[in-house]
């Protein structure tokens, strides 16, 4: 797969549209990049845009969209809730797949050099980006917003890139700050209160700063501070958090605005749960939350584990069931309605344009295999038999999870129904990976056979696709004869009520298996690589012999459990 950047700029300007949308624009100008969301908002009057596309593409689309926030914003005039210090406050780059941390701060170093050279605008690196330790955090970057750029003549404020004066041309745009970082979630969460000296206070409990530690009274008492004479700070509960208060206007409400910096240490459920228990200390109840820009899936389905854990239910259930889960239990749709297909980065940089055997209902794909094109064929079709085998034992162990009277049993069905769920994803992409193995084949077949070299290069593209296509049924019937031990298990221990379901899983279990075994023999036919034909066939014949003696002992086990 080709390697994809995320850029999450933030421009000064959250109420002039058509200056936004102008903005956002530019940088779809840029042939391969996609804009994923732009998302305004006038109190704080900043907007979060996020594009996608490979490094060179998004550095030139970024470069892109801060020349246009340069020429259309003025910061000499920009006010609004939100710290700031430049027209594009905020450019960070977030490695999505197939690059690594190290060669996206090469790319955000290449960026901020060019946005300094030949846009004149001063700036900042921070984050991994950061050329000094000090300056990896924003916070310390951003230090007297756009009104104290006149510290970036002072050879401590040196900027990274761009002019080290505060002119006329830096007066109007004001500093960029650019970096490169892990995810980043912007995350809202919404108070029962207007007031942002309470709002204020709940977010400091929270966030990893705290609060500054005084004595006597917490507002008015006089700073503590240590023997360098900085002031003494009491940490917050969360770590990798950094959190204010603050006041919305067009939602009538106070909000905690924090910056989860480390999912991995702080997850959005954490927060979430943690706000709502710091502000019941204060009186303060917590409505709902809101995601600015997108966010990774994994946040909504850990977020459902999480909560599905506290009510004692079974994690082993769909994507899709998890995510109404989380969207709930976050109040995520409290203040307006959340769509996850235009929140979730997995599900904005999807392919639109390939349509998935697997995302077929039923009828279309059984008019698809029924159709006059050899794919999907056989290997498409085992493949869907293992799904439906997973499907049936993970139905049993959902269902016997909630059983009455088994709830001291609900964890172990449940590890269960996840290892029926991971089964089923691994088996639905198998339905896809099938028919692309037999493209693969077709079109090595339909390379130019001409001079030696090409008919050399066309030779070698027949065979590599030949192995790929025996493996792909080979590795659907592995997976189709693990979910064996799962309708066993479901069988022998499951809600007694559904233990036929589990026995025809296994039957769609052994048809899985048999049918990838045929697709692995027919795709060898006439193969000249003797050695690799000897050893998958050895292990196809294994996995055959495995599924026939595994579905009869389910059938057996099933058989004795109903008469």
């Amino acid at each position: 797969m080709k390697p994809l950047i995320e850029c999450v700029p933030n421009i000064s300007e959250g109420r002039d549209m058509q200056k936004i949308n102008a903005i956002a624009a530019a940088a779809e100008t840029v042939e391969g990049v996609k804009l994923l969301d732009v998302d305004p908002g006038k109190s704080t009057n900043r907007t979060v845009i996020t594009f996608v596309g490979e490094p060179e593409q998004v550095i030139e689309a970024a470069f892109r969209l801060i020349k246009k926030a340069a020429e259309l914003i003025d910061m000499r005039k920009q006010k609004g809730e939100h710290p700031r210090m430049g027209a594009t406050d905020v450019c960070p780059l977030i490695p999505v797949r197939g690059i690594t941390m190290e060669e996206t701060v090469k790319f955000a170093h290449k960026l901020g050099e060019r946005v300094g050279k030949e846009l004149g605008i001063p700036g900042y690196f921070y984050e991994n980006a950061a050329t000094q330790p000090k300056r990896k955090n924003l916070a310390y970057c951003r230090q007297g917003e756009y009104e104290g750029l006149e510290k970036i003549s002072q050879p401590e404020w040196k900027p990274d890139f761009g002019p080290a004066e505060f002119n006329d041309h830096a007066k109007k745009t004001g500093a960029t700050a650019i970096s490169a970082r892990d995810f980043l979630v912007a995350y809202n969460i919404n108070l029962n209160t207007t007031s942002v000296r309470r709002a204020n206070s709940v977010a400091f409990d929270i966030r990893e700063a705290g609060r500054i530690k005084r004595e006597g009274n917490p507002i008015t008492g006089k700073v503590v501070t240590d023997s360098d004479g900085e002031p003494v700070r009491e940490p917050g509960s969360l770590k990798s958090v950094k959190g204010i208060g603050w006041f919305i206007e067009e939602y009538g409400i106070a909000q905690l605005s924090l910056n989860l910096t480390d999912i991995n240490v702080t997850p959005v459920h954490k927060a979430f749960d943690e706000a709502c228990e710091r502000a019941r200390d204060r009186g303060i109840r917590v409505t709902g939350s809101e995601i600015v820009g997108l966010m990774p899936l994994r946040c909504l389905t850990e977020a459902a584990d999480y909560f599905l854990r506290k009510q004692e239910r079974s994690l082993g259930i769909p994507e899709s069931e998890k995510v109404k889960i989380a969207i709930k239990s976050l109040g995520l749709d409290d203040l307006m309605p959340f769509d996850p297909r235009k929140k979730v980065i997995e599900y904005m940089i999807e392919d639109e344009s390939t349509q998935k055997l697997a995302d077929l209902n039923l009828n279309e794909f059984a008019q698809k295999a029924a159709s006059e094109s050899p794919a999907p064929g056989g290997g498409s079709v085992s493949a869907y038999c293992g799904v439906l085998a997973a499907s049936m034992g993970t139905m049993v162990a959902n269902l016997s999870s909630h059983k009455r009277g088994w709830d001291h049993k609900w964890e172990f069905f449940s590890e269960w129904a996840e290892k029926g769920q991971s089964l089923i994803t691994k088996l639905l992409q198998a339905v896809d990976d099938d028919t692309a193995a037999f493209n693969r084949i077709m079109e090595a077949f339909g390379m130019p056979k001409g001079n030696e070299a090409e008919e050399a290069e066309r030779k070698k593209a027949i065979a590599d696709a030949t192995r790929h296509a025996a493996l792909v049924p080979l590795e659907i019937a592995r997976l189709a004869a693990e979910t064996f031990v799962l309708s066993l298990e479901m069988v022998e221990k499951g809600n007694p009520n559904s233990v036929t379901d589990a026995g025809v899983g296994a039957l769609c279990a052994r048809a899985a298996v048999k049918g990838a075994a045929m697709n692995v023999r027919v795709n060898l036919m006439g193969f000249e690589d003797e050695e690799f034909v000897k050893k998958t066939l050895a292990e196809a014949e294994k996995l055959e012999k495995t599924a026939d003696e595994k579905e009869q002992a389910v059938t057996a086990a099933v058989l004795k459990a109903i008469k």
